[in-house]
C-alpha cells in the first residue's frame, strides 16, 4: 500500500575516481534528495519530472517518510497529528491526490468557537446570515477588510502556478515574491500582519480576537508575525479546506513510490564539496544503523531545516563556507486526548449542550493552550458520525508546553489516554531579519528556507517545484528561465 514506502539501503556507490569513470550524460545528474517528509518527496516528484525517469534519485530519512505528516493511533483508528487541512487553492496538492488515486476526506461539520479564558468572544451558529451578523454587530466591516486582503494576497500569489507551467524559476526567495506582488511582497516578509491589517482600516479589537486566535491555532504564534505568513494563515482559516482519505502522509509515501525513488534509512550529516571535469561534485555523509557511509553526487536538495538549532549539519570545501542560519524554531506540543471534556470550563455546566468541535483561543497570558479540537479519523465511513459532547471523543489540543495533570484535568473531566508530540514545527517569525537562500552551491539547494516566508503544505509543494526548476534551468543553461522580470507579460505573450 502506498502508505508503506520501503525503506532500502542505498547499494554502496563509487568513490570519487569511480564516480568520474561512470558518470552518466550529462542529461540526467544522480541527485541526493535529505528528507523524506512534503518537502522532500515533493522535491523528489518534480526533479523526476522535469530531468526524466532515468535520473537517478536517493532519499535520505532518518525518522520515516511523511515528516510532520504524521498521525497517531487511538483505538486502532489513525488522528492526524498536525499538518490536517489543506487550503482548496493548494493547486499542487490537488495535483499530487489526483496523480496518486487517493480522495478526499468527507468532511464533517462543526462549529467553531474563540474562547478569552474567561468566555467565549465569539461563536460560529448553523447559520450563515446569523455568523455574518455577528461579526458586524462585534467588528463593524473589519471581517469584510480582512476578506479583500487576504483575497488580494491569494490572487497575486496563484500566478506563481502560471510562471511554472512555463517553467520559470527563482533562485531567491526574495525573487519570487517580487515577481508575485514586488517589493510590496518582500516588505511583507519583514512588517506584522497586525500592522498590515490596522493600515487598511481592520479595528484593533478584531486583531486582538480573531487575528489572534487563528495565528495561535496555526503557528503558535501572535499577530506580529510577518504579513505574508499571516495572509496564508488567514487564507486557510478562511476558504474552504480539504484532507486526504487515509492521511495526508500517503502524498509523500505515494510520491516517493511513484518516482521509484531509492529512499535511504540514514541522518545526513555533512556534505563536503569535490570537484570533477570542471564540475561540482557534492559528497554526501550519513549515518544509518550500519555506520557511516558517504555518496557522490552531481545534485543535492536539502528540504530539513539547517538552522543551528534544529540541525547539526556540516559543509565542508566550500569557498566561500556557507554560512550559519541565524533564526529560532517555535516549540510547539500536541496532545491527542481520548477522554470526556470539561464543558464546565468553557461555560456549559451540561455538556450536552455544548456546541462546538472546535476552540481557538486568544493572546492571553493565563491560557496554557492555543487551540483544541474534537478531531475525526483519517479513514471516515458513509456511517460515520461526530461523538455527542457528552461522550468520550479523540481531542487534539495544540500547546507551547507539555500540559500538566491540573491542566489535562482542567479541559476534560477524565481521559483514557493522551499522546503527545513535541515538535518545533514553524520557524519563530519575530526572529527572522532576513530570508535563507535557495542556492547554497552550483548544483547545492535548500528548500526548507520557504518556511521563513510562510510555512504550509502548499508553499513547501510551491518550493519544492521551484527548486526542481530551478536545478533544470541551472544544469541546462538556460539562464532564460531564471529570475526573469515583469514575468506576467511574458507568460501572456507566451499564450
Amino acid at each position: 500500500p502506498p502508505s508503506q514506502a520501503v525503506l532500502v539501503p542505498s547499494p554502496p556507490r563509487p568513490g570519487p575516481l569511480g564516480a568520474l569513470l561512470t558518470r552518466p550524460p550529462l542529461c540526467c545528474p544522480p541527485a541526493a534528495v535529505v528528507g523524506a517528509g512534503l518537502g522532500g518527496s515533493a522535491a523528489a516528484y518534480f526533479l523526476q519530472q522535469h530531468f526524466g525517469p532515468q535520473v537517478q534519485l536517493d532519499v535520505y530519512e532518518a525518522a520515516g517518510v511523511g515528516g510532520r505528516l504524521a498521525t497517531v493511533t487511538v483505538n486502532k483508528q489513525q488522528y492526524e497529528s498536525r499538518g490536517a487541512s489543506i487550503h482548496a487553492l493548494s493547486l499542487h496538492m490537488q495535483d499530487f491526490v489526483k496523480i496518486l488515486g487517493l480522495k478526499h476526506r468527507r468532511e464533517v461539520a462543526g462549529k467553531s468557537a474563540i474562547f478569552s479564558g474567561e468566555h467565549f468572544v465569539l461563536e460560529e451558529t448553523d447559520w450563515y446570515l446569523l455568523n455574518l451578523f455577528r461579526l458586524w454587530w462585534h467588528y463593524g466591516i473589519s471581517f469584510l477588510r480582512l476578506q479583500m486582503w487576504v483575497e488580494e494576497v491569494m490572487e497575486k500569489f496563484m500566478r506563481i502556478y502560471k510562471y511554472q507551467a512555463h517553467g520559470y524559476a527563482f533562485s531567491s526567495l526574495e525573487e519570487l515574491l517580487r515577481s508575485l506582488g514586488g517589493d510590496a511582497f518582500v516588505n511583507m516578509t519583514q512588517r506584522s500582519v497586525a500592522e498590515s491589517l490596522l493600515e487598511v482600516g481592520v479595528t484593533q479589537r478584531f486583531v486582538d480576537d480573531v487575528i489572534a486566535a487563528v495565528l495561535r491555532s496555526s503557528y503558535g504564534q501572535s499577530v506580529l508575525v510577518p504579513a505574508f505568513a499571516g495572509a496564508m494563515s488567514l487564507a486557510g482559516a478562511q476558504g474552504s479546506t480539504w484532507a486526504v482519505e487515509g492521511g495526508n502522509k500517503l502524498v509523500c509515501s505515494g510520491l516517493l513510490k511513484l518516482t521509484k525513488a531509492n529512499v535511504i534509512p540514514a541522518r545526513v550529516t555533512g556534505i563536503s564539496l569535490h570537484s570533477s571535469e570542471g564540475r561540482a561534485l557534492y559528497q554526501v555523509h550519513y549515518e544509518s544503523s550500519e555506520g557511516q557511509g558517504s555518496a557522490f553526487y552531481d545534485m543535492v536538495v536539502v528540504t530539513t531545516p539547517l538552522h543551528s538549532s534544529r540541525s547539526n549539519f556540516t559543509f565542508e570545501n566550500f569557498e566561500p563556507p556557507i554560512a550559519d542560519f541565524p533564526g529560532a524554531f517555535q516549540p510547539s506540543v500536541t496532545s491527542v486526548v481520548h477522554g470526556y471534556l470539561n464543558s464546565s470550563y468553557f461555560g456549559f455546566p451540561d455538556p450536552k449542550l455544548f456546541p462546538f468541535t472546535s476552540i481557538l483561543t486568544t493572546d492571553t497570558p493565563d491560557l496554557f493552550f492555543n487551540a483544541m479540537d474534537n478531531i475525526c479519523p483519517v479513514n471516515i465511513s458513509s456511517a460515520f458520525r461526530r461523538k455527542q459532547p457528552q461522550e468520550a471523543a479523540v481531542w487534539r489540543v495544540l500547546s507551547q508546553q507539555p500540559l500538566d495533570k491540573h491542566q489535562l484535568k482542567t479541559l476534560f473531566r477524565s481521559y483514557y489516554s493522551v499522546q503527545v508530540t513535541e515538535w518545533q514545527t514553524y520557524p519563530r517569525y519575530d526572529a527572522a531579519k532576513s530570508l535563507p537562500p535557495i542556492v547554497l552551491h552550483e548544483n547545492l539547494f535548500y528548500l526548507s528556507g520557504v518556511e521563513w516566508v510562510a510555512s504550509s503544505m502548499e508553499m513547501i509543494a510551491v518550493a519544492a517545484k521551484n527548486v526542481a526548476l530551478l536545478a533544470y534551468n541551472r544544469w541546462h543553461q538556460d539562464l532564460e528561465k531564471i529570475d526573469q522580470k515583469d514575468l506576467m507579460h511574458k507568460v501572456k505573450t507566451e499564450l
